[in-house]
């Protein structure tokens, strides 16, 4: 891989091959994993409250792992090592004031 960015979750070839297939259901871009930075600041948003995925819910647990779509400033959560790739859990990564 690319700069030995996989993280430890992905360390399997089979995995990280895994993850090279997936791409975003609302555009179809190729996907990334969320890096230690994105992850703790939106963490942070978490924390303070008020953080709503695509379908209006609140998010109240920590994310520790997500994928980013190519040139998108939302995150799909990764849940037990597995990816929700779903629009509506989509999560912002910028909230609009």
């Amino acid at each position: 891989m690319v700069g030995g960015s996989i993280p430890p979750a992905l360390t399997n070839p089979m995995d990280a091959e895994f993850l090279e297939k997936l791409v975003c259901p609302s555009t179809r871009k190729p996907l990334r994993l969320a890096d230690a930075a994105e992850l703790s600041t939106l963490n942070q948003s978490i924390q303070a409250g008020g953080l709503k995925n695509a379908a209006g819910k609140v998010i109240e647990d920590p994310v520790q792992e997500g994928l980013i779509p190519e040139s998108e400033n939302i995150l799909y959560p990764v849940q037990d090592g597995i990816p929700v790739l779903l629009a509506e859990e989509a999560i912002p990564l910028k909230v609009e004031d």
